[in-house]
């Protein structure tokens, strides 16, 4: 009877807990909800103060450069490598240029670049709206009559917006550069016919598609690292959760959102 009543017990323990835990995500999704729609109306007043989105432009996007090149150059050697594997004995090799070039510029291009962009900046911003509200800095912006949206996340946002795709395609270009680089060294295939088939099936229209998938990437990893951020609760451990959740959450959703466009463009 007991062992019943303690099962019982751990039953409605655990019951309660996913309660919780369901209501506290739902809550969290709503407050995501509000700053991005409180992000966008604030958006007009980028024009008041566009030194602070430039500086972002720079701290944000520029200083992210070497890292995104080096694994772009890796990316497109590796694309190289498997695309070959796959190949062998089912495809001619002449259509290796169309499977590197499609394979790079409408998915592996703006996803693995929007992924390294959010574990940088994500964490960075979410590391540092998380310490101003442990040491009480938003709470005296309020005091002030400053807003912390319009000042903080509006910039950082539009910074991220347009830096990213700009990354995106420096990157595509590396990874296709790394991509020819191996085919010189290692693939049985002559250069001339790589590169035809890059132009084959090449349309401007993906690399626009690209363009505009990573803006709302751009604009989904600031205001993830910004929503994180206020939500930290304690002092430097709060402050490091806020960071992994921020680009947990960051590459879920880039991968959510990068299906749901492909499903609508597609």
């Amino acid at each position: 009877m007991n062992f019943i009543l303690s099962s019982v017990s751990r039953i409605g323990a655990t019951g309660s807990l996913i309660g919780r835990k369901a209501a506290d995500f739902l809550r969290s999704v709503n407050r995501y909800g509000v700053l991005f729609c409180q992000t966008f109306s604030r958006m007009h007043l980028l024009f008041k103060n566009p030194d602070i989105t430039v500086s972002h432009m720079f701290t944000l996007g520029i200083e992210s450069l070497p890292l995104v090149s080096v694994i772009a150059l890796f990316l497109g050697s590796e694309v190289v490598i498997q695309s070959v594997y796959q190949m062998q004995g089912f495809a001619p090799m002449r259509y290796l240029g169309v499977l590197v070039c499609k394979s790079i510029v409408t998915e592996l291009g703006p996803v693995i670049t929007a992924m390294v962009f959010a574990g940088r900046v994500a964490t960075g911003i979410a590391a540092e709206i998380g310490s101003m509200k442990t040491s009480e800095q938003l709470e005296a912006m309020q005091v002030l009559s400053l807003d912390s949206i319009r000042y903080l996340i509006v910039p950082k946002t539009a910074a991220c917006m347009i830096m990213l795709p700009a990354l995106v395609i420096w990157a595509e270009f590396l990874a296709i550069m790394g991509a020819l680089f191996m085919v010189i060294i290692s693939v049985d295939i002559t250069l001339y016919s790589f590169l035809n088939g890059l132009k084959l099936f090449f349309a401007m229209s993906d690399v626009f598609i690209g363009i505009l998938k990573t803006s709302v990437f751009g604009a989904i990893i600031a205001i993830t690292g910004a929503h994180f951020g206020f939500e930290t609760r304690g002092g430097a451990e709060g402050v490091g959760n806020a960071t992994t959740q921020a680009v947990v959450t960051s590459a879920v959703l880039i991968l959510i959102f990068d299906f749901l466009i492909a499903l609508l463009v597609w």
